[in-house]
C-alpha cells in the first residue's frame, strides 16, 4: 500500500454527458471541480506526488482515469474500455504511459477491460468479468501480470445487478482485509481474507481507497465509517457526491503507484 505517485485528470465541462445509471440527477460542475481539488489534496497529504492531466472535452467520462490503465512502478498496461465511446480516452494516455513507465503494454481486440474491474491484493490481482471487461481482456491482462510474477484470479460479477465494476464491490484496505459489498462477501475467491462488510444500504461505500496510512472514505455513510474506524484504519472523509451521480467512486479518480 506504499504509493509515491498518482495521476489524475481534471473533469471536463462535458462531464454532464458522462455515462450513468445512478438516477441521482446531473452533477454540479462547480462542486465537481471543488471535490476533485479536495481529492488531489488528500493524495498529496498521504505523501504522493500528483500529476494532474488536463481535461479532455471530447470525453465526458475521462475524469475516471483508473479505467484506462493498470500501473505498477515497472510497467503500465493501457486498457481497452468496454464502452466504445471511452476508447479514445485510452488512446489519449498512450504517450503519457510511455514517458512515465519503463515498459508498456495494451489490451487488444477482441479483449475489453476497464481498470475499475481490477483489484490488487498484495501479489494477487482479482480480475472482474463484467459488462465492461470480457474474458479475452482479462486473459490478456493475466498473461502480462504472470510475466511480472503476479498471480490473478477471475471473479464474475455479471450476476450481481447494479454492480458496475469489481471495485464497486470489493477493495483492499491492507492488513489482509477487504471492504466488501454484502452481495460479494461470500464469494469463494475472498474467503482467505478478513472481510469488513458494509451495510447493504451503504453498498456505494465499499469503494473506499487506502493510500499509504490514510483510508479515503466517501462522506455520508456512517455505518461504513464506524466499521473501518473500529477496525483500526485511519479514515479521511471526502465528499464525492458529484462523481457518484455518474457511477464513479474514490478509486476511479486516479492511477497510483
Amino acid at each position: 500500500m506504499n504509493f509515491t505517485h498518482a495521476m489524475t485528470r481534471k473533469p471536463a465541462s462535458s462531464y454532464l454527458q458522462a455515462i450513468t445509471t445512478s438516477g441521482l440527477g446531473l452533477p454540479d460542475l462547480d462542486i465537481t471541480q471543488k471535490q476533485h481539488h479536495a481529492y488531489i489534496q488528500a493524495l498529496k497529504l498521504a505523501g504522493l506526488s500528483v500529476n494532474v492531466l488536463p481535461a479532455l472535452e471530447d470525453y465526458p467520462d475521462s475524469v475516471f482515469l483508473e479505467d484506462v490503465a493498470i500501473v505498477e512502478p515497472e510497467f503500465a498496461i493501457q486498457t481497452r474500455p468496454g464502452v466504445l465511446s471511452r476508447r479514445g480516452e485510452a488512446d489519449q494516455i498512450t504517450s503519457i504511459l510511455t514517458q512515465s513507465f519503463p515498459q508498456t503494454y495494451s489490451i487488444e481486440a477482441p479483449g475489453t477491460l476497464d481498470g475499475g474491474d481490477i483489484c490488487k491484493v498484495e501479489n494477487t490481482y482479482f480480475l472482474g468479468l463484467s459488462d465492461r471487461t470480457n474474458l479475452a481482456g482479462a486473459q490478456q491482462l493475466a498473461a502480462i501480470l504472470q510475466y511480472f510474477g503476479y498471480c490473478s484470479e477471475l471473479v464474475d460479477i455479471r450476476p450481481l445487478p447494479g454492480v458496475l465494476h469489481l471495485k464497486s464491490a470489493v477493495n483492499y484496505l491492507g492488513e489482509n482485509t477487504l471492504l466488501m459489498d454484502p452481495r460479494l462477501a461470500d464469494h469463494p475467491a475472498f474467503q482467505a481474507y478478513s472481510r469488513i462488510v458494509v451495510p447493504i444500504g451503504e453498498a456505494y461505500a465499499a469503494n473506499c481507497l487506502r493510500v499509504n496510512d490514510i483510508l479515503l472514505v466517501p462522506d455520508g455513510f456512517p455505518g461504513t465509517l464506524e466499521l473501518v474506524t473500529r477496525a483500526g484504519f485511519n479514515p479521511m472523509l471526502l465528499d464525492v457526491s458529484e462523481f457518484r451521480k455518474m457511477d464513479g467512486g474514490l478509486s476511479c479518480l486516479s492511477l497510483r503507484w
